[in-house]
């Protein structure tokens, strides 16, 4: 059996081989950068989104002004899931008919949906679900309220991390991490809340949020979910601590948020709450120094 080779021979063999091809890298936003720092290899997902995501500004802006009520994103989602084509009552059934077909030519106004025979409608662009919807409007959202940059449906690149990472934003240097639920609490599992709870443990965000779009209490089914997905991974359950209405702190950086009232104001009031906790010891503390933030403004925006 040969000797093993020494130092000298080692290194001869290192100098002699070829210089390594370094493939090109293009420039990534700040927040895909964040995550390739962390050891990912993060690329963005195709949209999966009920309209064309390059149309003008202006149709965009209507789009979004109309998925800030909460009626709307229940009729949108109703209507994603009739690919074929739709009547407005069969799109919600929480609202009434003249309500629903208000909605459904809202719809067609901004160029998402068009008539169709029999008082029927249909999505101009078919989507697999609304989930995709929820990430690209909480990803402009969070730009235009929080003037930060964001990114949305972003494919890890790491072995073993299941799931799209769903909207990741820069914002003081810190990383945001959103998951973004678009069913009701009874549709959530264990096993999804494993799976997030171990991509934080991967990405290392500095402020998480938990987001479930939907108006019913998160104490009722969330939070006794997280209890049993964190000891599943073996670690001791944080103790919930109610922020305002239906938002909680699970940890000083780890907020669950539902859409009581607005989902996107809930939203940026768990961020400044994330944000706050991470700031340094206030040098005159006061009583108010540890009350959530009010949100900013949202922008006006003309309907189309």
């Amino acid at each position: 059996m040969p000797g093993r080779r020494g130092a000298r021979e080692q290194e001869e063999d290192a100098a002699a081989s070829s210089p390594p091809v370094a493939a090109p890298v293009a420039p990534l936003p700040e927040p895909l950068a964040m995550l390739r720092r962390r050891g990912l290899d993060p690329r963005r997902s195709r949209p999966d989104l009920p309209f064309d995501p390059g149309l003008p500004r202006e149709r965009l802006d209507a789009i979004a002004a109309r998925l800030h009520h909460y009626a709307f994103r229940l009729f949108l989602r109703g209507a994603i899931l009739h690919r074929e084509g739709f009547t407005p009552e069969q799109a919600t059934r929480y609202l009434p008919a003249d309500g629903a077909r208000a909605l459904a030519e809202g719809c067609v106004a901004d160029g998402i949906a068009e008539r169709r025979p029999g008082g029927r409608y249909r999505l101009l662009h078919p989507a697999r679900s609304f989930g995709g919807t929820l990430e690209w409007w909480l990803a402009r959202e969070l730009a235009t309220r929080l003037s930060c940059e964001t990114a949305y449906g972003i494919r890890s690149g790491a072995r073993g991390l299941g799931g799209d990472i769903d909207v990741v934003a820069a914002l003081e240097g810190k990383l945001l991490y959103v998951e973004a639920k678009s069913s009701p609490p009874k549709h959530v599992t264990v096993g999804e809340i494993t799976a997030f709870l171990q991509r934080i443990e991967a990405l290392r965000p500095d402020v998480t949020l938990f987001v479930v779009d939907s108006a019913l209490r998160l104490s009722d089914k969330i939070l006794p979910l997280f209890a049993e997905a964190f000891d599943r991974l073996d670690v001791p359950p944080p103790a919930p601590r109610r922020l305002f209405r239906e938002t909680w702190a699970l940890t000083p950086h780890l907020f669950l948020v539902n859409a009581k009232e607005d989902l996107i104001d809930n939203v940026c009031r768990a961020v400044a709450a994330g944000l706050r906790s991470l700031a340094p010891e206030a040098a005159c503390p006061t009583s108010t120094s540890r009350s959530p933030a009010k949100p900013p403004s949202r922008p006006s925006r003309r309907r189309s």
